[in-house]
């Protein structure tokens, strides 16, 4: 369909599906990715429920990867200490040779406050946290003398100078985010936008809404990646897929698909119905689709992502 199309995947990261089987077979799955041609490699984070830890599973995949973007989708900032994860992140960008990208969130309301509790950080101004995080990274990735930085929630003087990231200006950060507000600070300050509208018409209007800041902002429109974070599963027909994510998004989020459907982005069926879907946001305008697996551990995921490849040579 597009030549700018560009594909990545998560694997399960989640730590009890795995059960008695062995972690490390997430590094099998990374290699299996890059082999089948995928784009990019993609870790989510969360202290709600145990898995894997986002930066530290990436770090792994750059040793085994040799080509493909490796991402977070999306990293929580507040999580972790500012100036620490600027270095962390340089350091898994060095390591991958410049292969990192970074989308970062502020969490979700009624979810993510026992993440911030159980950080130290109050929940009011995230936002503002955010943007002032991701400025005070890209400040020190791109210095190599001690800095201050006064933002409008973070303070900092006399910060060391750290490790640079591969080259400058340093990876791309993308916002994970689909509030008004949130398609405003993507045009205006981020390198990407990673929303998960249940519409393509959703994702359409809000992609012009991010450009149009991005004009206001001086900025190209080329300048924000449009990209779709979205969950996908193959079935044999249509109804197994939604019994499929119905217990897929319950042992998530505590909610049937009936309910998380209305804010997030599925793609889900036989691959006729799951081709459609995910080219009425392609039409819609995403150039970049960062597929969730919906499954749980490791079985099935690579069925999964022949199914996925297949889908997605048809779609470029």
């Amino acid at each position: 369909m597009t030549e700018e199309l560009r594909v990545g995947v998560m694997p399960p990261l989640a730590a009890d599906p795995w059960a008695g089987a062995d972690l490390r077979g997430l590094l099998d799955f990374a290699r299996a990715i890059e082999d089948m041609g995928f784009d990019s490699l993609w870790a989510n984070d969360s202290l709600v429920r145990p898995r894997i830890e986002a930066l530290t599973f990436l770090s792994a995949a750059a040793a085994v990867t040799d080509r493909i973007t490796l991402g977070t989708a999306a990293l929580q900032p507040v999580l972790r200490r500012p100036v620490q994860t600027a270095q962390v992140l340089a350091s898994i960008d060095r390591l991958s040779r410049g292969r990192l990208a970074v989308a970062v969130g502020a969490g979700f309301p009624g979810l993510s406050e026992v993440e911030y509790a159980a950080s130290e950080v109050p929940w009011p101004r995230r936002f503002a946290r955010l943007d002032d995080t991701v400025a005070l990274w890209r400040q020190l990735w791109n210095t190599k003398e001690p800095s201050s930085f006064h933002g409008t929630v973070l303070r900092l003087d006399d910060i060391p100078a750290g490790i640079t990231p591969f080259s400058a200006p340093g990876p791309p950060v993308w916002l994970a985010g689909d509030t008004a507000g949130a398609r405003s600070r993507a045009g205006r300050l981020y390198d990407g936008w990673l929303p998960y509208p249940p519409t393509p018409q959703g994702y359409q209007s809000g992609l012009a809404d991010v450009r149009s800041a991005a004009h206001r902002a001086s900025r190209t429109a080329a300048a924000v990646t449009p990209a779709l974070f979205v969950t996908v599963l193959v079935a044999d027909d249509d109804e197994d897929a939604r019994s499929a994510l119905d217990h897929f998004a319950t042992q998530t989020y505590g909610f049937g698909i009936d309910a998380v459907e209305q804010i997030q982005t599925f793609a889900a069926g036989t691959p006729d119905t799951v081709t459609a879907r995910l080219a009425s946001f392609i039409d819609a305008g995403a150039q970049h689709l960062v597929c969730r697996i919906g499954v749980l551990g490791p079985d099935g995921f690579i069925e999964q992502l022949q199914q996925l490849r297949t889908i997605t040579e048809a779609l470029r």
